[in-house]
């Protein structure tokens, strides 16, 4: 399974503080992980601190080879 974070950078609060803003990202949805069953196909918007949508996280299986 890969856990993967996408953020678009390019405008907002985000990129007035790139490192303040993911830090509160960070920090904000590794704390709400615990509501997930943390399997493949989970995942949920990722909003900065003026509540806009900047990105998304989910989980996904890995192909084996």
């Amino acid at each position: 399974m890969k856990f993967v974070l996408e953020v678009e950078m390019d405008e907002g609060k985000i990129a007035q503080d790139p490192a303040g803003e993911l830090g509160r990202i960070l920090r904000y949805w590794g704390g709400n992980l615990h509501h997930y069953a943390m399997a493949p196909g989970d995942g949920s918007a990722v909003y900065d601190s003026a509540y806009r949508e900047v990105g998304r996280w989910h989980l996904t299986e890995v192909p084996t080879a």
